[in-house]
């Protein structure tokens, strides 16, 4: 989606970002008890694996998580990129419907209903396709961060055929238990270091 970008023009969007204030999480969990959202693939704030990236196979992660809060009816799962250079963050994966007695989505897991074996339906990310969109950042724009959100649902949102990250958001919005959240970060040529957003900075409680 941005690999083409040349190293000159990132460098110079460098600080044009979304920005993590524009994050689902923080919009309708806030002050909601915490799930404990992890992966087997990489720490909280870590480096993804280039496997998860359009550098390599481009699969999603594996997630974990702990213990729901009582009457969880349903999870829904929305990753975001809040560093991307545009008004709002590029929206990587779109999930609901997620049985909460699964307590985990396995490598590869997000894909366009269908086409694999995952619990719980996907919805269109930015590109308008199904399943996940590997982390693309442009080169020379620095890290970015790519957040993972779990929401603990008190009920099932009615939602019709492939929705968007907006359409999600709506149909949730009121219904949220709990929430985890988990930031793997990724960029191209260039270190961790001075990055200009802190990874796994999000609070939701």
């Amino acid at each position: 989606m941005l690999e083409h970008v040349p190293h000159w023009l990132g460098q110079l969007l460098r600080n044009a970002r979304a920005g993590h204030d524009k994050l689902v999480i923080l919009d309708i969990a806030q002050g909601t008890p915490k799930i404990d959202l992890s992966s087997p693939a990489f720490a909280d704030g870590g480096r993804l694996p280039e496997r998860f990236t359009a550098d390599g196979a481009g699969v999603s992660p594996p997630l974990v998580w702990g213990v729901l809060p009582e009457g969880t009816a349903s999870l829904a799962l929305i990753v975001e990129d809040p560093g991307a250079p545009f008004p709002d963050p590029i929206s990587h994966a779109v999930m609901w419907r997620i049985p909460p007695e699964t307590q985990h989505l396995a490598e590869g897991a997000i894909v366009a209903d269908g086409a694999g074996d995952a619990d719980g339906d996907v919805g269109k990310n930015s590109r308008r396709a199904e399943g996940w969109l590997p982390p693309d950042p442009p080169n020379g724009h620095g890290v970015h961060d790519y957040v993972f959100q779990l929401f603990a649902l008190s009920s099932e949102p009615e939602l019709a055929a492939n929705p968007q990250r907006k359409d999600l958001v709506a149909a949730i919005t009121g219904r949220v238990l709990a929430a985890g959240v988990l930031t793997g970060t990724y960029s191209r040529g260039e270190d961790d270091a001075g990055r200009p957003e802190a990874g796994g900075a999000v609070v939701t409680a």
